[in-house]
């Protein structure tokens, strides 16, 4: 490769990320923290209904005044949809991390050569 072709792969590489990484990160912080914030005000929600006796459904099952002991997993198993998209979130945010991670990998291999062809071609 030639210097000219380094530099202009590493231009590109700069312009991704100061376009894409900085509000991909941001937006999928925010939609990890949103899916915590909203997976546990439903659990908590789902325990104040079941305390005050109200029935739930879940997989064909009527659940009623369940021992205080179980009370916890059966909100989390009620509130399957919310946990579920709150992993969607940190998983999105986990890959939005790794892409940026992987683009900076990328970037700093370009420079190592572009500073190695800088040297050889003096």
């Amino acid at each position: 490769m030639e210097l000219t072709q380094i530099a202009a792969a590493m231009e590109q590489l700069i312009q991704r990320m100061s376009e894409g990484v900085g509000r991909k990160l941001k937006e999928a912080a925010e939609r990890k923290a949103k899916g915590i914030a909203e997976y546990d005000k439903t659990i908590a929600i789902t325990l104040i209904r079941l305390r005050a006796g109200e029935v739930f459904e879940l997989e064909g099952h009527m659940i009623k005044d369940p021992p205080v002991s179980i009370m916890e997993k059966l909100a989390k198993g009620i509130c399957w949809k919310e946990c579920l998209e709150m992993e969607r979130a940190e998983a999105l945010y986990k890959n939005a991390v790794i892409w940026q991670e992987t683009t900076c990998a990328q970037l700093n291999g370009y420079q190592s050569i572009f500073r190695h062809l800088e040297v050889t071609s003096r």
